[in-house]
């Protein structure tokens, strides 16, 4: 397992490094937010762990960002922050797990193991008709052609695959595309916009479906 450490305490990430490394994982290190996005926008890593607390750019910012980039690298916070609050705005900003400092380095192993397990089942590729998303690969394809896609519109899409031939809501379309909250509704309706033509407009079969005052769902019969 590959793992990045972003912490700018250089002695706790190095003791966490000398204890993952006995477990067999591989360690990189960024020691401050701006360098730690460009890190991990440039590397793979099967998970991430992200001081909340950190110089240029904090962990909330740090990990929103990855997400808008359609960058999905399992993300651990470990902090000494750990009110609800806190927590919630972790988890709306995308992280995936939350752990409080100090923090016993076998449960922290642990909970690195089960992040990465999760993001495995993540390979997989959905279908829908001749719609396929490849997400081990962040590749879109139809009838043989790739569609490229904005990070918002692969988050959109994706959502919207995963709960094929359900129709889900505008609101739940928003959170899984905006994680942080902060959602433009003329936005919202521009990046529908944009899938639907690179997903609908070149081929014969609109899959792409509004439900009035229900919400929106991806399947080949119609809404």
């Amino acid at each position: 397992m590959r793992i990045l450490i972003i912490e700018d305490d250089r002695h706790l990430a190095a003791a966490i490094a000398d204890y993952l490394e006995l477990q067999q994982a591989e360690c990189d290190f960024a020691f401050n937010g701006t360098a730690g996005l460009q890190r991990a926008a440039r590397d793979r890593f099967d998970a991430i762990i992200l001081d909340l607390m950190l110089p240029k750019m904090n962990g909330f910012d740090l990990c929103a960002e990855l997400r808008r980039q359609g960058i999905y690298t399992p993300v651990l916070m470990l902090t000494a922050c750990d009110t609800d609050e806190e927590q919630l705005q972790g988890f709306r900003s995308g992280v995936d797990d939350y752990v409080a400092k100090p923090c016993p380095m076998p449960l922290l192993w642990a909970r690195l193991q089960a992040l990465a397990r999760r993001a495995s089942k993540q390979g997989e590729t959905l279908r829908v008709g001749p719609l396929e998303i490849r997400l081990g690969e962040h590749r879109v394809m139809r009838e043989g052609h790739e569609i490229r896609l904005t990070p918002t519109g692969w988050k959109l899409l994706v959502t919207l695959m995963r709960r094929s031939p359900d129709v889900v809501s505008r609101e739940e379309l928003e959170t899984a595309a905006w994680p942080g909250g902060d959602v433009d509704p003329g936005n919202f309706n521009v990046q529908l916009h944009q899938l639907r033509k690179a997903v609908d407009k070149p081929f014969a079969q609109a899959l792409i479906h509004t439900v009035v005052g229900v919400g929106v769902c991806i399947r080949e019969d119609g809404a």
